[in-house]
Parts: C-alpha cells; sequence; structure tokens
C-alpha cells in the first residue's frame, strides 16, 4: 500500500533556477577558444524505438542504441584570429587538403597529444604499425556555475573532434561595432554529467 507524502515533503531541496549565462567550456585542443566562448550546449539524446510487428499494429518498443545530438559553441575572435587558426589548423591536420604533410605537422606540432611517426622503413611489402589517433582528439568540458560564479556541475565530453566552422564576415557598412563572432561544431564519443 503506497503512502502518501504532503506537498512540502514532496518539494525539492534546492529552488534555484539554471541561468543561461552562467558557464564557461574548456577543451584541450583550444586554449584560445576556451576564453573567447559566448555560448555552448548540452546535447539533447534521442532513444529510438523500434517496432515490433504484429499482423494488426506495429508496436513500439524501447530502442537499444542512443544518439547523440551535435555539440556547438560560439566564440568570439580574436584580432589576430588566433583561436579561429587553431580551430582552423585542426580541420585541416585531420582532412589534410593538400598533402599528407598537413597530417603530420599537426601530428607532431599543433596537436595538444603529439605523436611520433612510427617506423621508418620503406621497403616494399614491410608492414607499418598504425598511426595512433588518440592525437587527432581531445577532451572537453562545460562547467555549470551557480549565480555565485561556483562550479556545480561538470560536462565532460570524450573525443571530440570538429567537423564544421563558421565563415567570418567583414563589412563597411557597420554602424555600430559588433565583434565578429562564429560557431563550431564538434562531435564526441559520448558525455557524462558529472555533479560537483
Amino acid at each position: 500500500m503506497a503512502t502518501s507524502q504532503s506537498p512540502i515533503a514532496r518539494q525539492p531541496d534546492k529552488l534555484d533556477y539554471a541561468s543561461p549565462t552562467q558557464f564557461k567550456f574548456g577543451i584541450l585542443q583550444l586554449p584560445k577558444v576556451e576564453f573567447f566562448t559566448v555560448s555552448a550546449n548540452l546535447p539533447g539524446i534521442t532513444l529510438p524505438s523500434v517496432n515490433y510487428s504484429t499482423p494488426l499494429k506495429n508496436i513500439p518498443t524501447m530502442g537499444e542504441k542512443l544518439e547523440y545530438d551535435d555539440l556547438t559553441i560560439t566564440f568570439i575572435v580574436d584580432e589576430y584570429l588566433e583561436n579561429y587558426i587553431s580551430m582552423h589548423e585542426w580541420m585541416i591536420g585531420t582532412g589534410f587538403p593538400k598533402n599528407r604533410e598537413q597530417f603530420a605537422t599537426f601530428r607532431s606540432a599543433t596537436s595538444n597529444n603529439p605523436q611520433s611517426a612510427l617506423g621508418t622503413s620503406q621497403d616494399i611489402g614491410d608492414a607499418q604499425p598504425a598511426t595512433p589517433d588518440k592525437g587527432m582528439y581531445g577532451d572537453a568540458t562545460l562547467t555549470l556555475l551557480s549565480n555565485k560564479n561556483n562550479p556545480l556541475v561538470e560536462v565532460r565530453f570524450q573525443d571530440v573532434f570538429p567537423t564544421s566552422l563558421g565563415g567570418l564576415s567583414y563589412t563597411q557598412t557597420a554602424t555600430d561595432v559588433e565583434y565578429i563572432t562564429v560557431d563550431a561544431t564538434l562531435q564526441y564519443k559520448i558525455y557524462e554529467i558529472v555533479t560537483l
């Protein structure tokens, strides 16, 4: 037999509302982007249903594979484009549009997790070890803050990598100075929400 609780007993202990301006975003690969980030999202998740077929009607049941939305951030571009270039170089390093040296340069110099090239033999038929890809990813943290700027919750993203970087628009017709912001889309393996 279920016991009823009084309305006071069911009232939450913490009545403060979440503020959309109380956060900070950090990513290992992009320290210059971290300081200028003005918006970030906590991506949604979806658990698609699976239909169980019957002669009369398909019956939906719970699925088994979560789908995560993209992580999107917006940051103010600094005057020398350092933060924009750091994100741009990460994408160039993984996509290497001109030659494979762009990939090697990113791996050895640009990446915050540099990996040296393995194997130097040029003999035909010699199998070379696979290039470890851990240096191509970074981990990110979205920290949600209290109204007194104390950290309350961390959203920890694993194996983040960029998939989209917006363009920069310059104009002489602006009547007021609005600093340039750019959107970036990142994907990741998984995220965890950790209460501090």
